[in-house]
């Protein structure tokens, strides 16, 4: 059994008056609805402004350094110089702390809890049964001195064999983000040329995936792109906005190149109905393993909390968060487990 305590919080979320239209279809053919979603039918991203109030937005940024702080090999928020891999633990060169139990850790929970995080979700898919990914977290350090480089890799997130509009992505941004201080770029109205490019490049050898739900876009595929008039944008966004993209938008993520980190948290729903009772079973046991999936809410993939350094099982050992989550009843559906037909 779950060790996690179940318990009523303040962020509860209830009923939100949906508008019983059905989920959109991101196609073109969705009404206009006077909101943020307009942005995410046209361009295939959107950015839903204070989704987290500033200040919540600011104090789970300085919950999520105290993190790595909490290992003790050596990184301080306070000196540049510890940002370096043998003072922290696993990060990959994306920035995405996969491990450790860090995607349960309470303040994660507590992002993906936040009433205007579930709200807009709930928007999109016009329902409240929702499910959620248990996803890394992510943290873009401006000096990168030290760490890997993190080169560009456009990609998608959703196998081009099954078009349409599948899954929506999402971050919770926790630090103030211009243009300059890396992070998440796509390819505006890109969502829309899908069909059309893959089949133009169906004959293109892909990029090894370890996922079918992954494609990454060749030198010439990225220059189908350009002639097809799609542009590439950084999304610019302040603590507490939520950044929502279509998984068919490509998208990368870019690093800082002035002082300021960038700390980030995935959040990604989908209907409950999208998930099979097996996917159900398996997300329960990532979710008392704790341990995380990819972006996909019914946990087509799980990990683990054994980081590699090095190829090696890394030296630092954490099966569990550091702080398990105390999950609302909202929250505690949002795992799916209450979905699970015994």
């Amino acid at each position: 059994m779950s060790s996690t305590v179940t318990e009523t919080t303040s962020t509860q979320v209830g009923k939100i008056g949906l508008t019983g239209g059905g989920r959109m279809k991101c196609d073109g053919t969705d009404p206009k609805y006077g909101d943020w979603r307009d942005d995410l039918v046209r361009d295939g991203f959107a950015v839903v402004k204070g989704a987290v109030p500033r200040e919540r937005a600011l104090s789970y940024a300085n919950r999520m350094l105290g993190l790595l702080e909490s290992f003790n090999t050596g990184y301080n928020r306070n000196d540049p110089s510890s940002v370096h891999p043998d003072k922290l633990p696993v990060i990959n060169e994306k920035g995405m702390l996969l491990n450790y139990g860090a995607p349960h850790e309470d303040f994660v929970w507590d992002v993906r809890s936040e009433p205007g995080v579930v709200n807009a979700f709930e928007k999109v898919y016009d329902t409240e049964d929702l499910i959620v990914s248990f996803d890394a977290i992510n943290y873009g350090f401006s000096n990168r001195q030290n760490l890997p480089a993190n080169k560009p890799w456009p990609h998608q997130d959703q196998d081009p064999d099954r078009p349409g509009f599948r899954c929506l992505q999402g971050l919770v941004n926790l630090l103030p983000n211009g243009p300059n201080d890396g992070g998440l770029i796509v390819c505006k109205g890109a969502h829309l040329l899908s069909e059309d490019f893959h089949r133009d490049m169906k004959d293109e050898e892909r990029i090894p995936a370890w996922t079918k739900e992954w494609y990454g876009f060749t030198e010439k595929g990225m220059q189908w792109l350009q002639d097809h008039g799609a542009e590439w944008i950084k999304v610019e966004a302040e603590p507490g906005d939520l950044l929502l993209w279509d998984s068919r938008t490509p998208h990368y993520n870019v690093p800082a190149k002035g002082k300021q980190d960038r700390l980030a948290i995935y959040t990604c729903f989908m209907p409950v109905a999208d998930a099979s009772q097996e996917d159900l079973i398996r997300k329960k046991d990532a979710f008392e393993r704790r341990v995380g999936t990819t972006h996909w809410p019914n946990a087509l993939h799980t990990g683990s909390n054994v980081a590699q350094r090095n190829g090696q099982p890394d030296k630092i050992v954490r099966d569990r968060p550091l702080h398990d989550p105390k999950l609302s009843e909202r929250a505690f559906k949002l795992t799916g487990i209450p979905y699970i037909k015994v």
